[in-house]
């Protein structure tokens, strides 16, 4: 898939990933989708708590226009459709964790995250 090209020059490659990740509730998708091979609206509402339908369904969009996300809908009754990570959304997620590990390390002092 296509990635969607967005408006302006980038200062750096952080500047650039910072614009398709960016906000609070993106990486903690990337994260959810990281944990299975493919997801559900539902399953991935549940996994990110506090996101609501609209913000989930908005950036679900924005990361498939991305090329980060590959949504699959399936011709049943009633509709499914199922997320998941594209090889750059893969490619993404295994760049974002040597980030988690700091924010494990430093901010939680090696906590687990709750799940």
């Amino acid at each position: 898939m296509a990635t969607v090209p967005r408006p302006g020059a980038y200062v750096c490659g952080i500047d650039a990933a910072m614009d398709v990740i960016g906000g609070k509730w993106k990486v903690l998708i990337l994260w959810a989708l990281g944990e299975r091979p493919s997801c559900r609206f539902g399953e991935l509402r549940r996994l990110v708590p506090g996101i609501t339908e609209k913000v989930l369904a908005g950036h679900l969009r924005e990361l498939e226009a991305d090329g980060i996300v590959h949504r699959e809908a399936y011709d049943e009754v009633p509709p499914r459709v199922e997320y998941a990570l594209t090889e750059a959304g893969r490619h993404l997620n295994a760049a974002l964790k040597p980030l988690g590990d700091w924010g494990r390390e430093h901010v939680l002092d090696g906590a687990p995250h709750p799940a």
